[in-house]
């Protein structure tokens, strides 16, 4: 049977909150700070400030234990604020964060707990799916109307004197960061290694004057290097 990551010996300190409940089966949760944490070390542990841990206790995501006046996160504590951290770093808004930990509380099993976790990161990518969409139609609408103010020739001349050369591989390559591929994913994706990748989006970045894969993708859009 598998344990329950949230189960844990009731204390006696002040202000202890027992939370039951499974987490999500996430990488960073596998690879946690041994507890107790002083809340310095929480701090520096997921690179937050004092002020986010109080903010976060203050919402009912954390709930450390205290010695005195100061505050210590146990296990339990130390393995929401990975979940709450995995959360907020693709965006995720408070309100379904908790939510989320709401749901997890209450779950019944391991299963349940990534089909909860699932959910969220399944209506993340909805989001930013449409956002992504929303911004090219931005970007043509830009397009557009530089056109219609009458400098459609210069305008022409101007881009065309600005876009590179880019071979076959590298649009491929700039389609596929559109989309949202990066790492791993986009080296399977193009069939090379991930040393190769490293060597062709160097490449890019130095051919658009592009200082990461976003501003290089939205580059190769205004330019023309890819369909909108």
């Amino acid at each position: 049977m598998q344990q329950n990551l949230f189960d844990a010996q009731p204390s006696s300190g002040e202000g202890r909150q027992q939370i039951l409940g499974f987490m999500p089966q996430i990488a960073a949760v596998a690879k946690l700070p041994a507890a107790p944490l002083a809340i310095a070390d929480m701090a520096e542990a997921f690179g937050v400030t004092h002020r986010t841990l109080h903010f976060y206790e203050e919402k009912g995501l954390l709930a450390p234990e205290r010695l005195g006046s100061m505050r210590v996160y146990n296990a339990q504590s130390i393995q929401r604020m990975a979940v709450i951290n995995a959360c907020r770093e693709v965006g995720v808004p408070l309100s379904s964060i908790q939510e989320l930990m709401t749901a997890l509380e209450t779950a019944g099993s391991q299963e349940e707990a990534d089909l909860h976790f699932r959910t969220l990161l399944d209506t993340r990518r909805r989001e930013l799916t449409s956002d992504v969409s929303t911004l090219h139609r931005q970007i043509q609408q830009i397009r557009t109307l530089i056109i219609d103010i009458g400098n459609q020739p210069q305008e022409t001349q101007r881009v065309e004197a600005r876009r590179p050369d880019i071979s076959d591989m590298e649009r491929k390559c700039l389609a596929l960061m559109v989309e949202g591929y990066k790492g791993r994913e986009l080296a399977t994706a193009l069939e090379i290694t991930e040393a190769e990748l490293e060597d062709l989006e160097d490449g890019l970045m130095v051919k658009l004057e592009a200082a990461n894969r976003s501003q290089a993708a939205a580059k190769a859009v205004i330019l023309g290097i890819l369909p909108h």
